[in-house]
């Protein structure tokens, strides 16, 4: 089951929902997701990989699509905008780290 967390663009004003987590969208959808977010490589590339396939691409995908979509607004400067708790799961989850974040060995 796919976890939401709001997202904000700082330099855009732009506000969007990232998720991590399992995508059942993806699963029962192929591609079809990726297109209605915006990102439409992604989305032919699924798509494709669903027809010869079979659809056991979908699948696989499903566990990968949220994290790469979500990490994907992190690059283009999107901000966590969720409680600090929020924040922090979506960032273990994610598996990034604060840069100015103390090292814990």
């Amino acid at each position: 089951m796919a976890t939401t967390i709001k997202m904000f663009n700082p330099q855009t004003g732009i506000e969007k929902t990232g998720l991590y987590g399992f995508s059942w969208t993806t699963f029962f959808f192929g591609g079809f997701p990726a297109l209605f977010r915006g990102d439409i490589m992604t989305g032919v590339l699924v798509i494709l990989g669903c027809i010869f396939s079979c659809g056991l691409f979908a699948l696989i995908w499903a566990f990968f699509y949220n994290k790469k979509y979500t990490l994907d607004l992190v690059e283009k400067g999107y901000e966590f905008k969720g409680t600090p708790e929020e924040n922090e799961r979506a960032r273990k989850a994610l598996g990034i780290v604060e840069p100015n974040a103390p090292r814990r060995f």
